[in-house]
C-alpha cells in the first residue's frame, strides 16, 4: 500500500510539473544564456519524472510506423539546410545512413532529451546521423538566437550532432521545406503528421525514405527509436 501511494504521489507531483513546466508555460522574455536558467535546470532534474508520467498515462507516445515500403514523391536529399553556423547543407552527404530529425527547444520538458540524442548519436556514431532543428513553435520555448542555442547546447548537453537554424516546424506559410517534406503525403508518399510538440522525432532509412514518426514522450534511448534505427532495409 505504501508503495501504491508513494507512486502516485510521483505521478501526482508528474502530473503538476507538466500542468506548470513541461507542456504549458511560457518562457522567461529573457535571451537564453549559455548556462541553464533555475527553470531548466529544474526542468533538466524532472525529466526522468516526465517521462514516467507520460509513459504510464500513454501521453505523447504515440509511434506512427510505415505499414510498407513507400517511395517518396519528391527526394529529401535535395533540400537546403541552414546550420546555426551559417553553412548550408543537404541530407545528400548521409545517403546511405539513417537519419533520425527531432525539432527541439531549450525552455521544454523534453529538452532532457538532448542528452539521450547525444547518447544515441555517440553510441552509433558513424551508422546514424542526427540533426536537431530548434523551433519556438510551442509557447515560445525557444526564444534564444542561433548563437545562444548552440552555446547552451553544447556547454550543457554536449551536443556534437548538427543543429539547424531556428526555424517553424508547424504547418502554416513559414514551415521550413524539410518539415513540408516530413508532413505532406505528396511529397514523402505516406505521412501527413506535423510535430505534436518539441522533441518530436522522425526516421529517414538509407534510400531516403520516412519510415517513421514518434511522438515526444517516445525516448530516443527507448526500443522503439533503437529497433527502429537497426532495422535493415
Amino acid at each position: 500500500m505504501r508503495k501504491r501511494i508513494a507512486t502516485l504521489s510521483v505521478i501526482l507531483l508528474g502530473i503538476v510539473f507538466i500542468i506548470m513546466y513541461g507542456c504549458g508555460c511560457s518562457t522567461s522574455s529573457k535571451t537564453q544564456t549559455r548556462n541553464m536558467s533555475s527553470r531548466q535546470t529544474m526542468l533538466k532534474a524532472f525529466y526522468p519524472v516526465l517521462t514516467k508520467v507520460t509513459r504510464f498515462f500513454g501521453v505523447n507516445n504515440r509511434k506512427i510506423i510505415s505499414t510498407a515500403v513507400e517511395q517518396p514523391h519528391t527526394s529529401i536529399y535535395e533540400i537546403p539546410i541552414i546550420l546555426n553556423s551559417g553553412d548550408t547543407i543537404t541530407l545528400k552527404q548521409w545517403e546511405g545512413k539513417k537519419i533520425l530529425i527531432v525539432n527541439t527547444a531549450s525552455d521544454c520538458g523534453y529538452t532532457g532529451q538532448y542528452e539521450e540524442l547525444q547518447s544515441l548519436y555517440d553510441q552509433q556514431k558513424g551508422k546514424i546521423m542526427i540533426i536537431g532543428f530548434p523551433a519556438n513553435d510551442f509557447k515560445k520555448q525557444e526564444k534564444g538566437s542561433d548563437q545562444d542555442i548552440a552555446a547552451f547546447c553544447k556547454k550543457n548537453y554536449g551536443v556534437s550532432f548538427p543543429i539547424a537554424m531556428k526555424s517553424s516546424v508547424i504547418k502554416g506559410n513559414e514551415q521550413h521545406s524539410l518539415y513540408k517534406w516530413l508532413s505532406s503525403p505528396d511529397q514523402n508518399g505516406w505521412n501527413k503528421e506535423a510535430p505534436a510538440w518539441n522533441f518530436s522525432k522522425y526516421i529517414i532509412d538509407e534510400e531516403g525514405r520516412l519510415t517513421g514518426y514518434f511522438d515526444p514522450g517516445v525516448s530516443p534511448l527507448g526500443s522503439d527509436i533503437v529497433n527502429a534505427l537497426a532495422k535493415s532495409l
